[in-house]
């Protein structure tokens, strides 16, 4: 019996994972090395201060939660928080729990994912910028078009107005000919590019048949975890229009921003009920997204729902980015969101995309 103790206190003294064995009275009873290298503090620190004490400021309230969660026998998988290391240092850990009533213990263990989450800060950033330079390339590509287009045809309208019985000298008629050749060759042009410009948008995003049903299921499939464990339930109603043309990437960016939003942003003790359905309206189709969440109070909010780095909520990790995101992969699409909302009965989004 000793040896197999002893077995079991080898592997919990050399997994790199966080080891941690709490009391219900919230503080550490037992914690394995890894807990000491991350946070740097001594054992005797970690014991004598309550759980919630190294947990970082913003997130307190939340692990505060979690934690009468856990009380009432309910384990914890997958919870991201932050805490303070010794330097000072703030780390990002995902803790699996599970409580054990008897025991009146919990027994934990975290994963360090924080060059997780900086990576994936650093790739919203990224995209963020890619997709304001795509924009601002766009946007200079038509403007110069356009706005050359007239100088030069009012240089060919100058041109027609000319007297050339007035003039005598060869050379000059020549110039004058050759200027005018030059000028209805930059005309050329210019129309030629300003159509390239607006043929090749749509060659960036190939696009494909989807079917819905398929897609939305992938994409709660990849977070099926936080759907779980939020208690979330997606529903669907693909009768009318079951396929689509579209860029799945676009697409599958669009609905996972749009779910998971749902669930951060959930009514407190009320599990997040999502719809997603679709229709044929005139030329056009419709998706409609709605959850039963916290909503917005759209007289405050206006036009900034879809604004980059606009917040609405005190939520350490709302961001500003996941709104702007669908916004710009809708217009990418060539389609129109509108937004419907109010507070505490929930969200509707609308899109409309080209049939």
């Amino acid at each position: 019996m000793n040896s197999e103790y002893s077995q079991y206190d080898v592997f919990f003294e050399i997994t790199p994972d966080l080891v941690c064995i709490a009391g219900f009275d919230g503080y550490f009873k037992k914690v394995n090395p890894a807990v000491i290298e991350v946070l740097g503090y001594s054992y005797e620190e970690l014991y004598a201060k309550p759980v919630n004490h190294f947990v970082f400021e913003e997130d307190k309230e939340k692990t505060a939660m979690v934690r009468k969660s856990l009380l009432n026998s309910e384990p914890l998988v997958d919870f991201e928080n932050r805490y303070v290391t010794k330097s000072g240092e703030i780390v990002w850990l995902s803790w699996t729990s599970q409580p054990v009533e008897h025991a009146k213990l919990v027994f934990a263990i975290a994963k360090n994912i924080t060059q997780k989450k900086e990576l994936e800060a650093e790739r919203n950033t990224l995209l963020t910028n890619l997709t304001e330079i795509n924009k601002d390339l766009r946007h200079i590509g038509h403007m110069t078009s356009h706005d050359l287009r007239s100088p030069v045809n009012n240089l060919l309208s100058i041109y027609e107005l000319l007297d050339y019985s007035k003039i005598t000298d060869k050379d000059t008629l020549e110039l004058m000919e050759v200027f005018k050749l030059c000028c209805e060759d930059l005309r050329e042009k210019l129309n030629f590019y300003s159509q390239e410009l607006k043929d090749k948008q749509s060659l960036y995003i190939p696009f494909e048949e989807i079917d819905l049903k398929k897609i939305v299921k992938k994409v709660s499939k990849s977070i099926s975890s936080l759907i779980k464990n939020s208690g979330a339930t997606i529903s669907n109603d693909f009768t009318e229009v079951k396929k689509i043309q579209s860029n799945p990437n676009y697409l599958e960016s669009i609905l996972l921003n749009l779910i998971t939003n749902s669930i951060k942003y959930r009514k407190p003790g009320i599990p997040p009920v999502i719809s997603i359905s679709s229709k044929l309206v005139e030329d056009k189709i419709q998706l409609d997204f709605a959850d039963n969440g916290l909503g917005f109070d759209m007289e405050k909010v206006g036009n900034k729902l879809f604004g980059f780095q606009q917040t609405f909520t005190n939520q350490e990790d709302s961001h500003g980015i996941g709104l702007y995101l669908v916004y710009n992969h809708v217009k990418s699409l060539g389609g129109t969101i509108e937004v419907e909302s109010a507070l505490d009965v929930g969200t509707t989004f609308r899109i409309m995309l080209n049939a």
